[in-house]
């Protein structure tokens, strides 16, 4: 199947907030020292490389691929740099309010993907995993709130 500029770039787009989520959710779990935290940045690092592969899989299918290389976009990666900084004050509330604001980019990006004209696969595909990173983004949130004692 012939695929579009606007659709490749658009699952381009994805793919990239795929890999910086990726990334950052790697860091945070290496780094943060609540238990409880590592083993869910860990999970959703791992979620982020098998969205990244499958988004990777339907451009293959579309006759074209995806660079391996990462270029991280300046507002994003001034959110992982803080997050970074976040997490070496052992400031939970920080860290959570640092990878909550990453996964607004990531949530943003979903949302704008879904707008387009996408191919029937490869729309159910960016809408489930729009639903998962709005689920991740929601939990990381509710877990913000309760430690800030909201």
């Amino acid at each position: 199947m012939e695929i579009n500029k606007e659709v490749y770039s658009t699952v381009h787009h994805l793919i990239e907030r795929c890999k910086d989520g990726a990334k950052g959710y790697k860091t945070a779990s290496e780094d943060v020292e609540d238990a409880d935290l590592k083993d869910l940045f860990k999970k959703y690092a791992v979620q982020r490389d098998s969205m990244i592969t499958e988004l990777q899989d339907q451009l293959h299918r579309m006759g074209k691929t995806d660079p391996e290389s990462s270029s991280i976009e300046g507002t994003i990666h001034r959110a992982w740099i803080d997050l970074k900084s976040a997490l070496s004050s052992k400031d939970r509330v920080r860290v959570l309010e640092e990878v909550e604001r990453g996964e607004d980019y990531a949530v943003e990006a979903y949302r704008d993907a879904l707008k387009k004209d996408l191919p029937g696969e490869l729309k159910a595909i960016v809408q489930q995993q729009y639903d998962d990173v709005k689920s991740a983004h929601d939990h990381v949130r509710s877990l913000r709130d309760t430690a800030k004692g909201k």
